[in-house]
């Protein structure tokens, strides 16, 4: 089984490492079978077209099986959902049991709304043919259906913090019989302020239970709360927090920022910008950008907090159907989202975070698909660039031919820390010295990926 990976800091230092390379490579050839599933979560799997486990899954699925806690440090898109729920499923169809009436056998708390919808529909969908029982609790939308679901009691219950301490305190909901408790996302729970609320809810849970801990990553708050809830829990990171995977091509293009919402617009223009993640650093920004490529006839929505959970959900599934190509979020709104199929993540602004970066990008590149992710860096920004390529130890690939191309930011964002690309994922390193001219540039840039992807 897998070794506990060190944790030190704000960085998970050591992957996810069997015990050898040859080793390794045996449990990455492995299949769902070879897990001890059984054969009813198998055929949900298999009509998903699931057979071999990804990384965390392999590592993590056996030892939550014998009722191992678990600290887990990965990225959504890593498959970490499957990697709890698979396992949980299989406990609760193995020892069958009845949750008491307003109780539930396994809590799994997300941050938000959308991830705790999602993480729902992975339970219902790899348990369809287990005759287990699910209830989903979040705020945003009347009590009264979730009041209902909780009122025998369920097998499953995925919720977000605040929902479920109000039906707490209305006796609607007890914890009292929770057996697995799954805490995903921890880091952004505590971004957003959650940690009051989760002690509050970790104090009424049963003290014998098998918990699972979820980050991206592990800062020293993290491990703090990891200590005071975990018991010899298995560690496992499947990739450290800087990693980005090497099938997204990124580019940074220096515009003004009066000039981002031209640019964005010609770049939608390019053949191949299928569906297209835009982020904004503010709430208002998103909403203005999106009324402003409505105008333009770019079919596009917005989420933000301030939308109701109605009005997120509709442009959500507006966007994973297709029926707009381009949504633009917010941080805290698209954590979470996990639409197939994104072939470009564009920073309209750039994320004064260097960790965000990484988290957004990976939105596109799922399952083994390429991607394009795109930067603006206007004048108050290239600090924030700095930062990024800092976190990242190589420079981001800056294209040069857009009609909003500002020079002297490029030449004024050069610093020591960054280093070029030490791969050929194609671009130009912005510290090999000024490129030489080419007849037809417009093949090195994103305006001519697109068509890529």
């Amino acid at each position: 089984m897998a070794s506990a990976c060190l944790v030190k800091g704000d960085e998970c230092i050591a992957k996810f490492e069997g015990p050898k390379e040859k080793d390794r490579k045996t449990m990455n050839e492995k299949t769902f079978n070879e897990l001890n599933l059984v054969p009813l979560i198998i055929r949900a799997l298999t009509e998903k077209g699931y057979e071999r486990p990804t990384p965390i899954q392999a590592a993590a699925i056996p030892p939550l099986l014998t009722g191992c806690d678990l600290i887990g440090c990965a990225q959504t898109g890593t498959g970490k959902t499957a990697a709890f729920a698979l396992p949980i499923l299989q406990k609760l169809f193995t020892n069958r049991k009845k949750a008491p009436p307003h109780g539930a056998r396994v809590l799994v708390l997300t941050p938000t709304r959308e991830l705790a919808a999602q993480v729902s529909e992975s339970f219902k969908t790899y348990g369809r043919y287990l005759p287990l029982s699910h209830a989903l609790v979040f705020g945003g939308v009347g009590q009264s259906p979730q009041v209902e679901a909780l009122r025998r009691g369920v097998d499953v219950l995925v919720a977000t913090p605040g929902r479920l301490l109000d039906l707490m305190n209305q006796k609607y909901a007890g914890l009292k019989s929770v057996e697995v408790f799954v805490l995903d996302e921890a880091d952004r729970m505590l971004d957003m302020g959650f940690l009051p609320d989760i002690k509050r809810i970790i104090a009424t849970l049963p003290r014998e239970r098998q918990t699972l801990l979820f980050s991206a990553t592990m800062a020293p708050e993290i491990l703090k709360l990891a200590q005071g809830i975990l018991i010899n829990p298995v560690k496992i990171a499947v990739s450290p927090p800087a990693s980005v995977a090497d099938h997204i091509e990124e580019w940074v293009l220096f515009v003004e920022d009066a000039n981002k919402r031209a640019l964005l617009s010609e770049l939608l223009k390019a053949p191949g910008m299928d569906r297209a993640l835009v982020f904004t650093r503010t709430k208002h920004g998103a909403n203005r950008l999106a009324t402003q490529l409505e105008k333009t006839a770019v079919k596009a929505r917005a989420i933000h907090g301030n939308k109701s959970q109605t009005t997120r959900m509709a442009a959500l599934e507006d966007f994973r159907q297709g029926r707009c190509r381009v949504l633009v979020a917010t941080d805290i709104a698209a954590r979470g989202i996990d639409v197939a199929g994104i072939s470009h993540v564009i920073n309209f602004d750039l994320p004064n975070d260097p960790e965000s970066y990484v988290h957004r990008i990976g939105r596109t590149a799922r399952s083994g698909a390429k991607g394009i992710a795109i930067s603006f860096c206007g004048a108050s920004e290239r600090l924030y660039l700095r930062d990024i390529e800092r976190l990242l130890k190589r420079s981001v690939p800056v294209d040069e031919n857009h009609p909003y191309h500002v020079s002297s930011f490029a030449r004024s964002n050069h610093h020591p820390h960054a280093t070029t690309r030490p791969d050929n994922r194609g671009g130009r390193g912005r510290f090999r010295g000024r490129p030489q001219r080419k007849k037809n540039r417009t093949a090195e840039g994103p305006l001519a990926n697109a068509r890529a992807i």
